[in-house]
């Protein structure tokens, strides 16, 4: 039924007598200090006014709830959401919800279908609330805190800002089992907004926006789950495999377009690559692969993105150098002077004369010989990915720093942590979450209708 104008009155003005019954009671837990004989400072009536907010707030909240829900509190029948069967009520329950304004307490009216042997609170849905006792304000706070700090100071940084007391576990136990429904879909920008960033990237003039497709592993600390009645057995580190796909809108910024990590084999990787890869407007920008020499991530990047500008990473190559130059030559002048003569070469297109510099090469004892042997074979396999001035002339990067960048931020500060090690499951939970934190997208992955689910 439609409210009239004189219902709304009526309502407000219940309202706002409830306010004030509700002032009144905070209004008493201020007596002690406002009868103090000192002036309490500035920060003692902050203190106090935290220390006593939800009597204020959680009042008020708990008035205005009773006042709008009240035909709902004495909703007789309802029909079934299944077979749409009317039922009568069933009974009336009682519980208690944890809201960052305080707690309320509500009667909501149970209906159960024994055709369909199902029960339901209409209640409960008309309010969208979560079926933990803390709602979705609460937890979205608790998954925020929880994804860049651990638990147990997640926990202590929650009283400290709302008065509330979430335990840790219970910050751990929401983190996972929210973060554990955030697929990748929802995590990676939708192909509307991922236009929009390359739009926004794209200047004036007629050259179209670099997009840099970077991959990489990132190690993580992982342990096996331990049985009821059995120790847990010895940790083992995991590559979380990642990619982070970023514009370069030709002044020297980074528009990030999306960054996804997960503990996960190449196959994995590649099938979540193709997700982000069908999203991309393709003919809309210049794209770059850039990677080091592992081939799994070459042949994942190259399946989703065929006709992309393959660019090894320049820092991973220049250090395979070196290791020759410090295995041959030592600490020597003429080591530096081998070093900067074979990356000029590298960088200048001249990946042939640098081979056949190391094919010539009388190596200076087994180790030597080795490394010379790797060197020669990984400069041959990534021959076409060695063009470095042709890159730097076309405005193409020629190193990994943006995709070592989001392993630092999104994995290691949160999973390398001291003495931490995760379970594979709750790792890779993390890391969706720090991801949809990255990619710009936290609040939509996490819509609390999504938490139903």
């Amino acid at each position: 039924m439609t409210s009239t104008p004189k219902d709304k009155k009526a309502l407000i003005e219940a309202v706002r007598a409830a306010a004030h019954r509700q002032v009144d009671k905070w209004v008493d837990q201020q007596v002690e200090m406002l009868n103090a004989p000192t002036l309490p400072t500035l920060r003692q009536m902050s203190d106090q006014f935290m220390q006593t907010r939800t009597t204020l707030l959680g009042g008020c909240l708990q008035e205005i709830v009773n006042q709008l829900t009240a035909s709902y509190r004495q909703q007789e029948l309802a029909a079934c959401p299944h077979c749409e069967k009317n039922l009568k009520r069933h009974s009336l329950n009682t519980k208690t919800f944890n809201t960052l304004q305080g707690s309320i307490t509500l009667e909501r009216p149970y209906f159960y279908c024994r055709d369909c042997k199902a029960g339901f609170y209409p209640l409960d849905e008309a309010l969208e609330l979560a079926d933990k006792a803390y709602q979705y304000d609460m937890q979205e706070k608790m998954l925020r805190l929880g994804i860049e700090s651990p638990y147990a100071i997640s926990a202590d940084l929650f009283k400290e800002l709302t008065g509330l007391s979430p335990s840790d576990h219970c910050i751990h136990e929401t983190l996972n089992r929210i973060g554990h429904l955030a697929p990748i879909e929802e995590v990676i920008p939708s192909a509307e907004e991922i236009e929009r960033r390359i739009a926004a990237a794209t200047s004036s003039s007629e050259e179209k926006p670099v997009l840099v497709v970077a991959s990489d592993g990132a190690h993580a600390p992982t342990r096996p789950k331990g049985g009821r009645n059995s120790r847990r057995g010895p940790g083992k580190w995991r590559e979380a495999k990642g990619f982070r796909l970023y514009l370069l809108d030709g002044k020297e910024r980074i528009v990030q377009i999306a960054s996804w990590h997960q503990i996960q084999d190449a196959a994995h990787f590649t099938k979540d690559l193709e997700v982000v890869a069908g999203r991309i407007p393709q003919d809309r920008v210049r794209i770059a692969l850039l990677g080091d020499g592992a081939d799994w991530l070459w042949t994942a990047m190259t399946k989703c993105f065929p006709k992309a500008h393959e660019v090894l990473d320049y820092y991973h190559c220049a250090e395979h150098v070196h290791k020759v130059a410090k295995l041959q030559y030592g600490d020597t002048l003429e080591g530096q002077q081998w070093t900067e003569a074979t990356i000029t070469r590298l960088f200048m297109d001249q990946t042939g004369f640098a081979i056949g510099g190391l094919k010539r090469m009388q190596p200076s004892g087994a180790e030597a010989m080795k490394e010379i042997k790797k060197l020669i074979n990984y400069l041959g396999n990534h021959k076409h990915r060695l063009a470095y001035q042709e890159c730097k002339d076309n405005g193409l990067p020629i190193g990994s720093g943006g995709i070592e960048s989001a392993n630092k931020h999104i994995c290691h500060v949160r999973l390398k942590r001291s003495g931490a090690w995760w379970l594979e499951n709750n790792g890779n939970t993390m890391l969706r979450l720090r991801c949809a934190l990255y990619n710009g997208t936290f609040d939509i992955a996490l819509r609390p209708l999504q938490w139903h689910l």
